[in-house]
């Protein structure tokens, strides 16, 4: 029976399309003409019989069944690609690991202990991929997830790694940084929160024993805890971020912890793969080796903040 798949030329320019929400800067991208651009998505249109886009006095936008599908097409085209490339290259598919990762963990701990894995499995190839938010396993090209516990996660075997540790940074130049000598003290400062952790600086207060009101949640938020590191080190203010992200900037001496005090409980960090899947071989010796780098990272944590 013949596949009801639409050309793949209609599809790289819907692709490009509705990730610009422009005809022009599609065509412009796959150095095709604008009206290049039209006859396939209209040509794609036609074969789906639904609109993907609405054209309202020349502004163009995705109606929700084009948002929904432009998503798993593009996932669906970078799946072809990466297999595409692997055939090419003649790369063992059972070799590939396809990864989601929370950015900032990924970028701080991550993939410099990846650094470690790929030297000792030169064979194995881990692709990463960006996923802020929990996600179903089978709309996606994903094998397996080093992200957050969380009950969304749902047909899932999820295999814990650490807690997060929550400390309080600045930069030792912050100005009357060194007067500091109590988490009471800290109140007289710019706190920086993270816009999806309001509850953090709340919860800190109260495990230091201090005192807790509406001014907590006074000062600027951001999205990611990369963004609360750059602002500490920046002299914006104090910031209460995971140590694991820190240690460098702590060793270095170009943030301080100017309070003897963290939290930990608020998230938990595991590696997720799906019920349905059987580890592969290379899978599995990169779980057994996180669990244990997350093992000596918590050890190294608890040392040398008790130190």
């Amino acid at each position: 029976m013949r596949r009801k798949i639409p050309s793949i030329g209609s599809l790289i320019a819907f692709e490009a399309a509705a990730r610009h929400e422009s005809f022009s800067r599609a065509a412009t991208e796959l150095a095709l003409t604008e009206g290049a651009i039209s006859r396939q998505i209209s040509l794609l249109e036609e074969y789906l019989g639904v609109p993907l886009f609405n054209r309202v006095k020349k502004r163009l936008s995705l109606t929700a069944t084009g948002r929904s599908y432009s998503e798993k097409v593009r996932d669906d085209l970078s799946r072809i690609e990466r297999n595409t490339i692997s055939a090419m290259i003649q790369l063992d598919v059972n070799k590939v690991i396809e990864l989601a990762v929370i950015p900032t963990f990924s970028s701080k701990w991550l993939i410099p202990e990846l650094a470690r894995f790929q030297a000792m499995h030169p064979d194995i190839t881990v692709n990463l991929s960006e996923r802020p938010h929990p996600f179903l396993f089978g709309d996606s090209h994903l094998d397996a997830a080093v992200h957050f516990e969380h009950p969304s996660w749902a047909g899932t075997v999820q295999t814990p790694l650490f807690e997060e540790e929550l400390v309080p940074v600045c930069a030792p130049t912050l100005k009357n940084i060194d007067s500091c000598r109590s988490a009471a003290d800290l109140t007289g400062f710019t706190l920086l929160h993270k816009t999806s952790r309001e509850e953090a600086w709340p919860r800190w207060f109260e495990a230091a024993k201090a005192r807790r009101d509406m001014d907590l949640l006074r000062g600027p938020r951001y999205d990611l805890f990369s963004m609360l590191i750059a602002g500490a080190l920046s002299g914006v203010g104090v910031a209460l971020v995971p140590r694991l992200y820190v240690q460098q900037e702590i060793a270095s001496g170009r943030l301080i912890v100017p309070v003897d005090k963290s939290i930990r409980g608020l998230k938990r960090y595991c590696l997720v793969y799906p019920e349905r899947k059987e580890m592969s071989p290379s899978l599995r010796m990169l779980t057994d080796f996180l669990i244990e780098r997350a093992a000596l990272a918590t050890a190294a944590d608890q040392i040398s903040f008790n130190v």
